[in-house]
């Protein structure tokens, strides 16, 4: 319980306080695209915030971002999570204004890996803006990533 309660302040004080990074614009929901090979690690209460709000739109889909991203479910002592780490900087980079990518440590996160189903990692969810997520599980090498990217979130 004061582990929550932590965490709801935090997630108060956050959204009360106007940071540069966001330039003080209150609708703003993503990390500017200028920001150089960014991967965000989130918190629950930023997934819903971010991503989904499955507690407010529990039987829709409804993306909450302005970018497709992707969400990679890991942790920290998983092998093959620590090798796809690498691939996903260098794709925050080489993507950088066109998709978003999210951590989620799942050991942290168990709520949000239950609710998800998530029982192996690493599992990566690929959200475009509009339509519904694509799941894949296990590691993905730079030309699988690239691939999922421009098929399921760029479209092209």
């Amino acid at each position: 319980m004061k582990h929550f309660k932590s965490l709801l302040l935090y997630a108060l004080m956050l959204g009360l306080t106007c940071s540069t990074a966001f330039a003080c614009n209150p609708t703003a929901k993503e990390a500017p695209a200028d920001k150089k090979g960014e991967i965000i690690h989130l918190t629950k209460a930023e997934f819903l915030s971010k991503v989904f709000n499955y507690e407010k739109n529990p039987d829709k889909w409804v993306y909450e971002g302005n970018l497709p991203c992707i969400v990679d479910f890991y942790a920290d002592w998983c092998g093959p999570c620590k090798a796809i780490s690498p691939i996903l900087a260098e794709l925050s980079e080489q993507y950088k204004g066109k998709i978003i990518i999210y951590k989620i440590n799942v050991d942290k996160e168990k709520e949000l890996a239950g609710t998800f189903g998530i029982q192996s990692i690493p599992s990566i969810l690929f959200i475009p803006k509009n339509g519904k997520p694509t799941m894949s599980l296990g590691a993905m090498s730079k030309e699988d990533f690239t691939q999922n990217i421009e098929k399921l979130l760029l479209k092209k």
